[in-house]
C-alpha cells in the first residue's frame, strides 16, 4: 500500500516538475525565438559570475524581480478573491496535464507503472473540465479588482475562452469516434496501429480537419496572440491590470502552462502521443519484415523522448504563430469561434460518422 502511494506520488511530482520547469523555460524561449525571428540578439543581459548562457538566467532574474516588487492591492478590491484569482488560474492550468500520458507502461520491481500522473478512463473530459474551470480565475481577477476596465477585460476573456472550449470539445468528438475511447492512454495506443499496413494511424491523418480546428481553438483558449484581446499588453486594459509582483507573474505563468497543455493534448490526440513509428514492446518491427530487438527500458525511454520531442515542437510552432500573426479584433475572434470553428466541428462529426458507417465491417 505504501509503495503504491509512493509510485503515484512520484508520477504526480514528475509531471508537475516537468510542466512547471518547462513553463518557466518558456519565458526564455519566447524572448529568444522572437529575437531570432526579428533578427536581434534578444535577452542576454542577466549574468552570474560573468556567464550569460544565451540569456538562460533571465527567468531567474524575472522571478527575483517579481518577488521583490510591491504586492499592490487596490483599495476597492475584494481582499480574498483578489488574492485567490491567480492561484485558481495557475492551479487548474497545472492539474490539467495530469491525465496526459507521456509513455506506455514502465515495468520495474515486478510492477506495471502507467506513465501518466493520473489514470482515468475519461481523461479527455478531465482535461477540458480543468481548463474550463480556469475561466473562474479570469473572472474573479476582473471583478475583484474593483476596476471597471479590468471587469470588461475579464468578461472578454471569459467569452473568448468559453467559445474556444466549446469548439475544442466539438472538434475532438471525431477523434473519440475513430478510436472509440475517452481514455487518452487508449487513444495513444490505438494510434500505434498501421493504416494499409505501413502508415501509423495518427489522429492528424484520420482527422485532419479536427486537427486544424482543435489547434486554432486551443490557441484561442490560451489567450495569446492572435487571440490576446483579454490582455492586450500594449494598448488594451486586461483583466489583471491591477496586479503586480508575483501575482502578475502567476497569470503570465498560467498562459504558458495552458500552452503546454494544448501542446500535450495535440500530441496525445493527433501526433501519436508517445508512439514512435514501428516501435512495439520488444523493439522495432518494420513493415518490410525487418526487426530490431531492444531492452524494455530503452523502449520506454524512446517513448518518453518521443512525447517530449513532439510537445517541444508543438510549443515552438505555437510560439511561431504568436510572433507572426496580428491580433484579431474582439468581434472577429468571437465570430471565428461561433460561426466558423463550431459549425465546422459539427460538420466534421457528421462526416466522420458517415465514413465510419460506410467503412465498418459488414
Amino acid at each position: 500500500m505504501i509503495a503504491d502511494v509512493g509510485i503515484v506520488f512520484g508520477r504526480v511530482m514528475f509531471v508537475m516538475m516537468f510542466v512547471l520547469n518547462l513553463g518557466g523555460l518558456l519565458t526564455w524561449v519566447e524572448r529568444k525565438q522572437s529575437a531570432i525571428m526579428q533578427d536581434r540578439i534578444g535577452a542576454n543581459r542577466a549574468s552570474i559570475l560573468g556567464l550569460r548562457l544565451f540569456g538562460l538566467f533571465h527567468p531567474l532574474a524575472d522571478a527575483i524581480k517579481m518577488l521583490a516588487k510591491e504586492d499592490f492591492r487596490p483599495a476597492r478590491a475584494d481582499r480574498f478573491l483578489f488574492s485567490l484569482a491567480p492561484f485558481v488560474s495557475v492551479f487548474f492550468a497545472l492539474v490539467a496535464f495530469a491525465s496526459i500520458p507521456f509513455g506506455n507502461v514502465l515495468h520495474a520491481a515486478g510492477r506495471e507503472i502507467p506513465l501518466q500522473a493520473v489514470t482515468l478512463n475519461v481523461g479527455v473530459l478531465y482535461v477540458f473540465a480543468m481548463l474550463s474551470l480556469g475561466v473562474y480565475g479570469v473572472m474573479m481577477a476582473g471583478w475583484s479588482s474593483g476596476n471597471n476596465f479590468a471587469l470588461l477585460g475579464g468578461q472578454r476573456a471569459a467569452a473568448l475562452m468559453i467559445s474556444a472550449e466549446i469548439a475544442i470539445g466539438a472538434s475532438i468528438i471525431g477523434v473519440i469516434m475513430v478510436y472509440g475511447s475517452l481514455d487518452l492512454q487508449s487513444i495513444a495506443r490505438a494510434q500505434g496501429q498501421l493504416l494499409w499496413g505501413w502508415i501509423p494511424k495518427w489522429g492528424i491523418l484520420t482527422q485532419p480537419l479536427a486537427f486544424v480546428l482543435f489547434l486554432t481553438a486551443g490557441i484561442a483558449s490560451t489567450k495569446r496572440i492572435p487571440f490576446d484581446t483579454p490582455e492586450g499588453e500594449s494598448e488594451i486594459i486586461g483583466y489583471f491590470v491591477e496586479y503586480s509582483g508575483m501575482k502578475f507573474g502567476m497569470f503570465a505563468m498560467a498562459d504558458f502552462l495552458e500552452t503546454i497543455v494544448v501542446a500535450g493534448m495535440t500530441t496525445a490526440l493527433f501526433l501519436g502521443g508517445w508512439q514512435v513509428p514501428y516501435l512495439v514492446a520488444g523493439g522495432f518491427q518494420f513493415p518490410w519484415g525487418a526487426t530490431l530487438a531492444l531492452p524494455p527500458l530503452v523502449v520506454t525511454l524512446l517513448q518518453v523522448g518521443s512525447f517530449v520531442t513532439k510537445v517541444v515542437v508543438m510549443i515552438f510552432f505555437l510560439m511561431l504563430i504568436r510572433w507572426t500573426l496580428p491580433r484579431f479584433r474582439y468581434d472577429q475572434a468571437m465570430r471565428l469561434g461561433w460561426l466558423a470553428l463550431f459549425p465546422l466541428s459539427i460538420a466534421n462529426i457528421v462526416l466522420t460518422g458517415l465514413v465510419l458507417l460506410v467503412t465498418r465491417p459488414a
